[in-house]
């Protein structure tokens, strides 16, 4: 035996080889048989050729990976990892071989799939997670104190897209009634289809570890269980990406940048060719300063003349290390000491960590690098030509415990990663976990599935508390206030009350942004279409909603008289009723669009702890929510539970496709299966 795969009734792969070498190869080839369109769409995406099989549309994403230099980044740290760390290096290379042998011959919509190289996990990791730290967020800070002050840093300091959502917590042995802990949560991602997490058992006389996979990436890097020890992350909020403004100018030979100290710098450049499909090829010049790729603009500016060129420096490509050699200590860890040491070596996604083992040992800290520099550069945009703005080190990550009633929560809140962020998420979710899991003594592995669906939506409370203050209002108005103040506040699928709560907010936060006081805010430079959903005043002003209607002023705008003509507005309308799930649906991101799959409506919302995001003022659709969900008992790994949000496979005929969606949407969660008895063995490898 080399390796064997097996199947549990929900078609989730367990492997078992004789080492970890083989281990690795196997679970690329599993993973190149059930995700095999996935990884060739993110293998397109990390090298910036994805237009080149599905078209212009992606020519965007194509053109910033080019110039933000991913693909040598993860060349470089490939060749790190070989210098340093020549065991894990062979590692990947296993799991690269894996794949390519699954991906042998396979039939995909667009063509035959590509060869992966030893540095594609590396660049696939990049950019999977390149806009996860939300560095565009300077951009929008830029430009709302260039025209409203610095008041605006404040006001609008919460998450942007994609940045936040996640829950974890830890329930320590005291609390629960088998006395060893339990550790749960969900992380909340763009939905997509197939998804961003695989369930998968790694089994070899080193380790026996289940866990949640990212396709792509050998082992398992953010929720795993090795019997002993069990570990689960959260987006810890943390800033550490930089953008620079830089001068630069052509010269006979190239590029020069002005550097802090008076002088012009050489610059780095060439120009790549980006190929799209059914349409002429695009040239790309690709320039690179001593801060780092040039991601927007030139010597010549914008492409709407705006004299802008932005340079983006991020810490892999500054150490040339992404935090792979975490990976395998991690699949190799017995105790929580060890699960700590493996995250002393993490880059990024800076993350908050919890673990506990059945030693009874516990650990609540962050994880990653972030770079120690002037305030001003992690706030907004910096002159590069300036001095004080270089990085001077590496920030010490922080540590936390658990509180007195022996749990810890993480959910994206001003917590133990405070000293490192500049937004954090609202503390809605946070409070409401605590909260909950105050209200029994004893907690089991069974109990945690309530929480994950819990919809009470605690940012409503300053809307409505303007709402109770509005006088002289039209009959039908008044009986719409009256509904909404009676409301429980919860965002169920099937509450009418909530899709009025929804109707309302988003009338607030359309008549907010239509504001003159906002006026300037509506059409920023061109910048690259990537970065543009950062800048979208709409959304802006539906995520901080809840700060600028606490504020004591807003830039003169009549708030009550506002909210007074949305609710009139709202109220007038002859549209028939509708329960929240009706407009509040799952949209699933997809490569290749499937007309056919029409997306469930869901509970919950952006601030509830079922973390289903809509963008108030602009869509009740969902495109984010719960990645999946996992709980983690330390008493027996048996117990255990799982979901994710369609299924184990990625193939769109096979029964595991969708299989795990009716119990992902009920909050039901699949037992994770360790015992290789009571699988179904599929074959050798």
């Amino acid at each position: 035996m080399s390796a064997e795969i097996y199947r549990d009734a929900w078609g989730v792969p367990h492997l078992r080889a004789d080492s970890v070498r083989e281990l690795a190869r196997a679970q690329g080839r599993v993973t190149a048989r059930d995700r095999a369109w996935q990884l060739e769409v993110e293998r397109h995406r990390a090298r910036g050729t994805s237009a080149s099989f599905l078209g212009v549309d992606a020519l965007p994403w194509d053109r910033f990976i080019r110039r933000a230099r991913l693909d040598d980044t993860a060349r470089r740290c490939f060749g790190n990892l070989e210098r340093q760390d020549p065991e894990t290096a062979d590692w990947v290379r296993a799991y690269v071989d894996g794949v390519n042998e699954g991906l042998a011959g396979a039939s995909l919509p667009l063509g035959a799939p590509g060869r992966w190289e030893p540095w594609t996990p590396l660049g696939v990791w990049l950019s999977t997670h390149i806009l996860f730290a939300g560095f565009p967020a300077k951009l929008w800070r830029t430009e709302a104190v260039k025209h409203l002050g610095e008041d605006a840093v404040g006001l609008f300091a919460v998450d942007g897209p994609g940045t936040s959502g996640s829950n974890g917590w830890l329930v320590s042995g005291e609390r629960t009634v088998t006395g060893q802990a339990v550790i749960a949560g969900d992380p909340h991602r763009f939905i997509e289809d197939p998804g961003v997490y695989q369930q998968i058992h790694l089994s070899c006389p080193e380790f026996d570890v289940v866990g949640l996979a990212v396709p792509g990436i050998p082992g398992i890097a953010h929720f795993g269980h090795t019997g002993t020890v069990a570990w689960a992350i959260t987006n810890a909020m943390a800033d550490y990406q930089d953008l620079y403004s830089e001068r630069l100018r052509r010269t006979g030979a190239g590029v020069e940048a002005l550097a802090p100290d008076g002088s012009w710098t050489r610059a780095t450049r060439h120009t790549e060719t980006v190929e799209v499909a059914g349409e002429e090829s695009v040239e790309v010049e690709v320039i690179e300063t001593e801060r780092g790729p040039v991601i927007a603009g030139g010597p010549e500016g914008l492409d709407d003349g705006t004299p802008i060129a932005l340079s983006l420096r991020i810490p892999p490509r500054v150490t040339g290390d992404l935090g792979f050699g975490t990976l395998l200590p991690l699949l190799r860890a017995r105790r929580v000491e060890d699960v700590d040491r493996a995250f002393d070596g993490w880059a990024e996604p800076v993350n908050v960590v919890q673990a506990a083992d059945t030693e009874g040992g516990l650990l609540h800290r962050v994880a990653g690098k972030v770079p120690v520099r002037a305030q001003a550069n992690r706030t907004r945009v910096v002159p590069a030509w300036e001095p004080g703005h270089e990085w001077q080190g590496w920030h010490d990550m922080p540590r936390a415990g658990l509180t007195e009633d022996g749990v810890a929560v993480m959910a994206n809140q001003r917590g133990p990663a405070a000293p490192l962020g500049v937004e954090f998420a609202p503390p809605h979710r946070a409070n409401r976990i605590a909260t909950l899991l105050g209200e029994k003594e004893k907690w089991s592995a069974d109990d945690m599935s309530a929480l994950h669906m819990d919809t009470r939506l605690a940012s409503a409370k300053p809307l409505l508390d303007h709402l109770a203050k509005l006088a002289d209002l039209s009959p039908e108005a008044e009986k719409l206030r009256g509904v909404l103040l009676r409301w429980n506040r919860r965002m169920d699928a099937d509450s009418t009350d909530a899709a009025l709560y929804s109707t309302l907010r988003g009338a607030v936060v359309r008549r907010l942004a239509a504001h003159p006081a906002f006026a300037a805010l509506t059409s920023p430079p061109a910048y690259p279409e990537v970065l543009l959903p950062w800048l979208a005043l709409t959304p802006r002003i539906g995520y901080a909603l809840e700060h600028l209607l606490r504020a004591e002023e807003l830039y003169g705008i009549d708030r009550p008289a506002e909210i007074r003509a949305a609710v009139e507005e709202v109220a007038a309308s002859t549209a028939p009723p509708v329960t929240w799930g009706e407009t509040h649906r799952l949209f699933a991101w997809r490569a290749l669009p499937d007309p056919e799959f029409t997306g469930p409506g869901l509970s919950g919302d952006h601030d509830c702890v079922l973390c289903t995001s809509a963008v108030p003022g602009l869509t009740d659709l969902a495109a984010r929510g719960p990645a999946a969900r996992y709980v983690w008992d330390l008493a027996r790994r048996e117990d255990s539970r799982w979901v994710v949000p369609l299924g184990a496979s990625g193939e769109a005929g096979s029964p595991h496709h969708r299989d795990q969606l009716p119990l992902w949407l009920a909050g039901d969660l699949v037992p994770v299966v360790t015992d290789f008895e009571q699988l179904s063995k599929e074959s050798d490898v």
